[in-house]
């Protein structure tokens, strides 16, 4: 065997180092010293839209300065003189296409998951090259689905003692035992692949280096993967963090299978490796007939075939070509050419073009306003045919298509053996070996915050920017490039929706289709790939733990004083210091370009992080597991700090009666009145003193009964039904991105919704006032509000946060369906904002939104009424009246879209839309 592995050392890998070796020395230009990026203010979330329009003249400098570079680097990468063709893009260590692969500092390359810096990775032990060492390591086997643009007609086939061996993947070997690792899924080709690892018995017949020789001819010689990390904080005398070895298996009966021995395909490869053409059957293959010359494309149609030391060194055979070759030698023969159809990289093609990007940028934003107009002219038909004419010319030049035809004679190549099935496979490795060091760092995590995961897969998506992507796990570029070189010729292709289905956010027509859903009456895991969604129930979580903590441990403290210091618990700048403690920005997934580089935005994206690793915790664990991993990263670096948070003392009220105080009942009228409240409930209270001070108002003054009146029970309250509502939301509505849950939530936590619930419930008939004001009270909307909080603050403190998720399911969620068909959530003024946008003029620039103006004010301060105007364009659409200005202002736009609905057709569709759309849900369930 070691003869063998020696042998193929030499002879395949070897021989392209030593080529390269002989080769005169390329100056190539020096590159110029990068430049300082100017950071960038991002626009807030609600001007987006205004922003961008506003921006583009401002980015188009920019973005020719960036083009120049490209062209540049392009031009170099042009001139190399050992390039295999202008039409053929190679891969070179730490390079693009299009210039270096990382433009960071030299602070920033120390860490981060995007350098290849993963917390607790160590160098691994050599192991015995000539063993197979079963003693340490573990096997799986890798499995790839769907199938899809793996399988092909002509697969690699490895015939061997009369049976056919047919390639199937890979088998990967771990020096550890990797648990708990959730499936890895990346989109390749408009279709999402599933990479999972299956552990089985160690295979035996393979030795450590001939795995590895393996690899760094296929990876490297071949493939040009050079920016793969083997071996990670590791040196040459090291070990690779994982092997490979390819499985080349025949069917045995009774559903068995035999993997070939390593050995056997070492000597295939040997085998294999000849000359494209013998130069001494150049003569004879010029004479063959059209059968035997088809025989022999047949045979090497989808191989890759390499040329030693050039760039690149290897492309897939598409066709061969004799009548046209090139290459004549002295006898008159001459060398077949070989066609390849490749693919331009995009910044050579109408994808990359500037001028065609911006053509298709205002090419649909001129679509999209067209459809918002109430009437469409005939020159506006004209114009947008014109823009799609323009489009269609760019596609059409023959230095902008992408795909290119590539005729190279085959003087000089060298079969290998390998098929374009096994570059497929091949290319979905770098991924995988990514993910399971991911979850390798994440182990260190887990130890951190002393807990580990059931579902290690809400982890990862904590940890998961908006701006992170799975792509290729290494180079980009690289990975277009050799895929395009000796990947499959023709693949199929899904649907391009799937890129944005689950991402894709922004719009008025989205923002209506995703709200307009009723959500699951089960729960449903969410398919949106970053960490929006649990960054919005970690911060109801958060603020549900500080609020808690703050609520027993200050018994004296107002509700001012609570909100303060729980203010200063969640504000973002102090949970990024929080996230900092877990060394979060170490293991953070976010996209290796500007986002975060500057200090201010990457403390947000921690913060955020920090939330969502809550929420992820909170779903995981529970919220005993959340409190305790929180206290511990608040106030673990002290003791007696950590001691005082974590002791929580009991309420006022129950330290007065540790086993209850129901036995005051008989002497208290007050009490024996909230016996009827109970009843309608369905609830009895273990400290019913607590339900008499949650119905007991402000003006009350101390006494013996309540100790007090129910504003800190609001306080308390509030952040409880946050917290069951956005949990809820969470869970049930897994379409629905952080700002449509928070929507949601806002129409059903409001101040209007809880009055309800407290008018059905009867509340005002129970609540405990002072005896000036007398039996009856007019509550207004956020008195009724506030009552209700505090009854669910009392309810909390006594039952728990189960029977709190009880009472909103029974009081609150059955009220969505309601809110949704309706659009509670859809305030007057956002609704009249979103339709003024969509009626922006055709020519770009800065949209026009609506304008409120204060007309007019009657009557004394008490009692005042506010007259609101409100115009459009310079029109006034309709006026308002209301008790506050900002009430006026919402009686103004609703008057607006109801009076001049006719300026509006967006409003017209969207109730088409909502009508459709509930019939067709009606339907289903009859």
């Amino acid at each position: 065997m070691r003869d063998l592995e020696d042998k193929f050392e030499n002879e395949v890998i070897l021989r392209a180092e030593r080529i390269r070796d002989s080769q005169p020395k390329v100056d190539l230009p020096s590159r110029p010293p990068p430049k300082l990026h100017i950071h960038k203010q991002c626009c807030s979330h609600q001007a987006e839209d205004s922003c961008s329009s506003s921006s583009d003249s401002s980015d188009e400098d920019d973005d020719d300065n960036d083009d120049d570079e490209w062209i540049e680097e392009l031009n170099k990468k042009k001139k190399h003189p050992f390039r295999l063709h202008e039409e053929l893009w190679y891969n070179d260590p730490g390079e693009m296409n299009a210039g270096p692969l990382c433009r960071c500092s030299i602070k920033s390359k120390k860490t981060g998951i995007r350098h290849n810096k993963y917390p607790g990775e160590e160098a691994i032990s050599a192991c015995d090259p000539e063993s197979n060492n079963s003693n340490k390591l573990y096997h799986y086997k890798i499995s790839m689905s769907p199938p899809t643009n793996f399988l092909t007609k002509c697969p690699s086939i490895i015939d061997y003692d009369n049976h056919e061996y047919i390639f199937e993947g890979y088998s990967l070997f771990s020096h550890s035992k990797l648990e708990n690792i959730p499936v890895c899924k990346v989109i390749r080709f408009n279709i999402e692949y599933s990479i999972q690892i299956v552990e089985q018995e160690l295979l035996q017949n393979f030795t450590v280096r001939s795995l590895d020789l393996f690899c760094k001819f296929l990876f490297t010689e071949i493939l040009e993967l050079v920016d793969i990390d083997w071996k990670g904080p590791g040196d040459s005398e090291h070990c690779n963090r994982y092997h490979l070895m390819p499985r080349f298996a025949r069917s045995l009966p009774e559903n068995g299978k035999e993997i070939l021995s390593m050995n056997e395909v070492l000597n295939y490869l040997l085998r294999s490796s000849k000359p494209m053409v013998d130069e001494t059957m150049l003569k004879q293959v010029q004479d063959y007939d059209a059968n035997d010359w088809q025989n022999i494309v047949d045979d090497v149609r989808g191989m890759v075939v390499t040329y030693p030391g050039m760039k690149p060194c290897s492309l897939r055979i598409d066709q061969l070509d004799r009548s046209h070759g090139e290459d004549f030698e002295d006898d008159g023969s001459v060398y077949p050419l070989i066609i390849h159809f490749g693919i331009r990289p995009a910044q050579l093609s109408y994808a990359g073009d500037p001028n065609y990007q911006k053509l298709w940028k205002q090419f649909v934003k001129f679509k999209h306003l067209l459809n918002s107009k109430p009437k469409i002219l005939f020159t506006d038909k004209q114009k947008l045919q014109q823009k799609e004419d323009q489009l269609n010319e760019l596609r059409l030049k023959n230095t902008m298509k992408r795909e290119v035809t590539v005729e190279i004679s085959a003087k000089g190549f060298v079969r290998t053996g390998i098929k374009s099935d096994i570059t497929q496979h091949t290319m979905l490795i770098p991924v995988l070996l990514d993910h399971l060091r991911f979850h390798n760092a994440l182990t260190k995590l887990e130890k951190d915050i002393q807990y580990n995961f059931q579902d290690r897969g809400l982890l990862q998506l904590a940890l998961t920017h908006t701006s992170y992507k799975v792509k290729y796990g290494t180079n980009t570029d690289h990975a277009r490039n050799s895929l395009s070189n000796c990947g499959m010729r023709q693949l199929e292709y899904g649907d391009r929706k799937i890129h944005f289905q689950h991402t894709r956010k922004r719009g008025i027509n989205i923002l209506i289709n995703i709200m307009s859903r009723m959500g699951n009456k089960e729960e449903m895991l969410s398919e949106i790939p970053h960490n929006e969604r649990l960054e919005f129930l970690g911060d109801a979580v958060v603020e549900f733990i500080s609020s808690v903590h703050l609520f027993f441990m200050f018994p004296w403290l107002e509700e001012g004083g609570l909100t303060s210091y729980r203010t200063a618990l969640v504000q973002n700048q102090h949970l990024a210091v929080l996230a900092k403690n877990l060394h979060l920005d170490e293991y953070m997934l976010y996209a290796h370009g500007p986002d975060l580089c500057h200090e201010s935005d990457l403390k947000h994206a921690m913060a955020n992080c920090f939330e969502a690793l809550m929420g992820a915790l909170f779903l995981d664990g529970g919220i005993e597991v959340t409190d305790r991993i929180f206290s511990n990263t608040l106030f673990g670096d002290s003791d007696e700090l950590l001691q005082t948070w974590k002791e929580i003392p009991l309420h006022p009220l129950q330290e007065d009666e540790p086993n209850g105080d129901r036995h005051w009942i008989e002497s208290s009228p007050a009490l024996q009145k909230l016996l009827k409240f109970e009843e309608i409930t369905g609830i009895q209270f273990d400290h019913i003193r607590l339900l008499a001070r949650a119905f007991t108002v402000r003006s009350v003054g101390y006494n013996n009964l309540t100790l007090g009146h129910n504003q800190r029970l609001e306080f308390l309250g509030d952040t409880v039904l946050q917290l069951v509502a956005s949990e809820y939301l969470f869970k049930h509505f897994p379409d629905h991105h952080e700002g449509h849950l928070s929507l949601l939530r806002s129409s059903l936590v409001n101040n209007r919704t809880q009055s309800i619930v407290s008018d059905d419930l009867g509340m005002s008939d129970h609540i405990i006032h002072a005896e000036t004001r007398g039996e009856s009270i007019d509550m207004k909307t956020k008195e009724k509000a506030d009552l209700l909080e505090a009854f669910i603050g009392g309810l909390y403190v006594d039952k728990g946060l189960t029977y709190c998720r009880v009472f909103c399911h029974v009081c609150f969620f059955p009220r969505l369906q309601d809110f949704i068909k309706n659009q509670v959530w859809n305030d007057p003024k956002s609704q009249l904002q979103q339709c003024c946008l969509t009626l922006r003029d055709l020519d770009g620039g800065e949209p026009d939104i609506p304008i409120y103006k204060m007309i007019e004010s009657i009557g004394p301060t008490n009692t005042r009424r506010y007259k609101v105007a409100v115009y459009f364009k310079g029109e006034r659409l309709a006026t308002g009246t209301g008790h506050s200005i900002q009430q006026a202002e919402m009686a103004a736009a609703h008057n607006s879209l109801k009076e001049r609905s006719e300026l509006f057709p967006i409003l017209a569709h969207q109730k088409r839309f909502l009508e459709r759309k509930y019939k067709s849900i009606e339907n289903q369930r009859r």
